[in-house]
Parts: structure tokens; sequence; C-alpha cells
């Protein structure tokens, strides 16, 4: 039976840097989902030509650097992971090539095989963050679960969160305590109502 080998991580983006090499539809696309999940990523953007919704975005976020040149084997120096999207599948498979050559994650737009990672569904309410995969074969399936989580998540999340954390910082003992009492505090959450 074939299932779901992705290991889902959340980086902290704001804190790496990420390349894009691509500045058209799809460049557009990842930047977007990128900045949507993560306001502050540190993001390059390399490519011959931007289009004027990508420039609006790269304006509005002060992380986002636009470079306006050819890709080269050079710009992969000192970045932790790389997204490959031109229109040029060539010069994607080169981008995937050399990257794994730099021990670089890398993400090549509309080629599964050539990825090391998926930019999958992400729904945020607060500090709750949930990353949603279906291991490429329904994106629908993501986009319909993520509309559905957006929907049943109450808004006040964050404030339980916090409260939470505060409570958890007043527990003594050791760890297998302090699990313990975190689950009884919050068993409500899924327990079945009758």
């Amino acid at each position: 039976m074939e299932r779901n080998e992705l290991y889902p991580i959340f980086l902290k983006v704001n804190q790496l840097d990420v390349l894009i090499v691509g500045g058209g539809n799809v460049g557009l696309e990842k930047l977007s989902f990128l900045l949507k999940s993560s306001p502050n990523a540190i993001v390059d953007v390399i490519s011959l030509d931007f289009l004027e919704e990508l420039k609006t975005l790269a304006d509005q976020h002060p992380n986002v650097n636009l470079i306006q040149k050819a890709y080269d084997i050079s710009d992969l120096e000192k970045r932790h992971f790389v997204i490959g999207c031109t229109d040029n599948l060539d010069v994607n498979l080169q981008i995937n090539k050399e990257a794994k050559a730099k021990h670089l994650l890398v993400n090549i737009a509309d080629t599964p095989d050539q990825c090391d990672f998926y930019l999958g569904g992400v729904v945020t309410k607060g500090h709750v963050k949930i990353a949603i995969s279906t291991n490429g074969k329904s994106p629908t399936t993501a986009k319909r679960l993520r509309q559905l989580f957006e929907e049943i998540i109450p808004e006040n999340i964050t404030e339980m969160v916090q409260n939470l954390n505060v409570y958890r910082k007043t527990l003594k003992g050791d760890f297998q305590n302090k699990v313990d009492e975190m689950n009884k505090i919050t068993e409500g959450l899924v327990s079945k109502k009758e």
C-alpha cells in the first residue's frame, strides 16, 4: 500500500536565505504562498523579467529582493533552499542538479520527482498553524481540508494557546507529570459531545 512519506517541518524562513528562480506566474504563486505564511521571509527572486504583480508584492515586503538577471550556479551560494520555477524546463533541471550537488533542498515547480519538498496547504489561526499534504495526489482535497479547518478552528484559538502556555510554565515535576497535566486540561478539546 502506497503511503505519504513526507515529513512536515516548520521553517523559520525569516532566518533563512531562500532563492526563487523565476519571475512569472509560478514565481508569483510561490512567493505569495511563502509570504502569506511568513511575511518576513528573506527571499531573493532571480529572473530576466518580473510580472508587475510580483514587483508589487516584493515592494510590500522589505526582505524580498528582486534581481534581474539570468540564473547562474553562483546564485546558490549561502542559500538554505531554492525553488526553481522558470518557464524553461532545462534551466529548472539545471537548478535541481546544481542545488543537489551543494546539498541544498530544492523544489522544482510542477515536477514532483525533482522536489525535495512541497509547499502544501497551510491553515493559520494566530499561533496555530496546520500543514496539509496529499502527497501531490490531490491539491483539491488539500484545498478543501484547508477551507474546513479555517472554518472550524475558532478565531480565539490564540488566547487558548497563550493561556495554556502560561499554565504550563507553572507546572512542577518531571516531563511526564507535565504531559499528564496538560492532557487533562486539554482533553475537552477532543471529547465527543453527548
